[in-house]
């Protein structure tokens, strides 16, 4: 295809992806569950697992592979959005504030789940077919453990918002554990990242990129983001000029983070936290999150979709692997975090709740099992029983919750917007 004719295939893309984000999304309001669901589950029906089983000739039509890379592209730039969005969400005054209350639930919730992970990993090394052959045994221990150790933390925010709990106990509890496992499992997958070079020259620019760049956030960008928060204060608004200037910034970030040898979402995630709270820093969510959430983040989706083959499974081994990775990852999140919960003194019936938020991985997952993909971490078959877990456990979070806790939610904008066009 020359330029051109990708162009126009992409917008054909753009508009099926879309129009089926909205389709599943208005199924998954009626069932309870928050849109990010409706994302995940649309992604995997449009890929070769659905799609492409029962209707491969429009699969083939649709997504021909020399298009594909076109929207990997542009969901990296939604995943650099998304991901810098998140870190503006990020509240560490909330995470320190409440680090003592949370802290036998985040430590749980990240040792268990690694430790039984880690055990997974040694097990399925030697049986071939899961990871890379140039991996090594530790990348691969260190990758399943951050694998089955994170948490969907902007689902969390988002599930707590909507059930109106966001000041109680177990809704900052919650927020603040999910918010110290997700910074742990992402510190590991960079650790892994930094030592798939085999170069401990690179392993350690690497590591020293990722310190400076954070130093350089916090003692550079962050003072230089004062500056035009007081600026913006004083016009009452985010000029044009500032919008782009801060996302050159970001744009610089990621490049930056993706040179050292880690990833951009680091770059993004660090850019976000890193900038003071005030008008710019809510202005760019105005501005930024809505195109992000619902224009470029569907394609992120989409894309996973793509690469998740569930053909690959063709074997009652492999399907007997995958309960196995679902079971394990219940397990250590889901019940580690529960314990630690009651062990705190929480009743038994927040304790549930806690662990079934916690289970949750959502989009935080499906970044990391790309980041593992295109990283040459794990084959496409490993990435598919990924996937599959991570919706799975998503989407089990929001109902099991309801039932667990049960009080009154507050109604979210979707909801609301589905009653009023109903």
């Amino acid at each position: 295809m020359t330029d051109s004719q990708l162009a126009v295939h992409f917008f054909l893309q753009l508009a099926v992806i879309l129009v089926a984000c909205r389709l599943v999304g208005w199924l998954a309001i009626r069932v309870s569950q928050p849109p990010v669901i409706a994302e995940m589950v649309t992604g995997f029906l449009l890929g070769p697992s659905l799609l492409g089983l029962v209707a491969p000739g429009t699969f083939s039509t649709i997504f021909p592979p020399q298009t594909l890379r076109t929207i990997f592209l542009v969901s990296q730039l939604g995943l650099v959005l998304y991901m810098f969005c998140v870190g503006l969400e990020f509240n560490t005054q909330l995470m320190l504030k409440n680090s003592r209350r949370a802290a036998a639930v985040s430590i749980v919730g990240v040792i268990v789940p690694f430790a039984l992970g880690s055990a997974l990993a040694w097990w399925l090394v030697p049986a071939g077919g899961f990871f890379s052959e140039q991996v090594r045994p530790f990348q691969a221990v260190l990758f399943m453990g951050a694998s089955m150790a994170i948490t969907a933390f902007p689902m969390l925010a988002r599930i707590i918002y909507e059930r109106g709990i966001a000041g109680t106990a177990l809704g900052t509890l919650v927020l603040t554990a999910g918010a110290i496992d997700d910074a742990a499992a992402w510190i590991i997958l960079a650790i892994v990242i930094g030592s798939l070079s085999g170069s401990n020259t690179l392993a350690a620019v690497a590591a020293g990129g990722a310190v400076f760049y954070v130093a350089l956030v916090y003692f550079v960008a962050r003072p230089f983001f004062r500056k035009l928060n007081a600026v913006a204060e004083a016009e009452g608004q985010l000029p044009a000029w500032m919008l782009s200037t801060v996302l050159a910034v970001l744009a610089m970030g990621a490049w930056f983070t993706d040179t050292v040898g880690i990833h951009s979402v680091f770059g993004a995630f660090v850019l976000g936290a890193g900038m003071p709270r005030g008008i710019v820093s809510r202005e760019l969510q105005r501005a930024v999150g809505p195109v992000t959430t619902a224009l470029l983040v569907p394609l992120f989706f989409a894309y996973s979709g793509l690469n998740s083959q569930i053909g690959l499974l063709n074997s009652p081994w492999l399907w007997l692997v995958t309960l196995l990775v679902f079971a394990v990852a219940c397990a250590g999140k889901g019940l580690g975090c529960w314990f630690a919960a009651r062990l705190t003194g929480a009743p038994n019936r927040e304790a549930m709740a806690v662990g079934t938020l916690m289970n949750a991985r959502g989009m935080m997952e499906l970044i990391l099992l790309n980041i593992g993909l295109q990283r040459g971490l794990i084959t496409p078959t490993l990435f598919t029983i990924l996937v599959l877990m991570a919706i799975g456990t998503t989407l089990m979070a929001s109902p099991l919750f309801s039932f667990l806790y049960r009080r009154e939610p507050a109604v979210s904008t979707d909801r609301r917007m589905a009653t009023e066009t109903s």
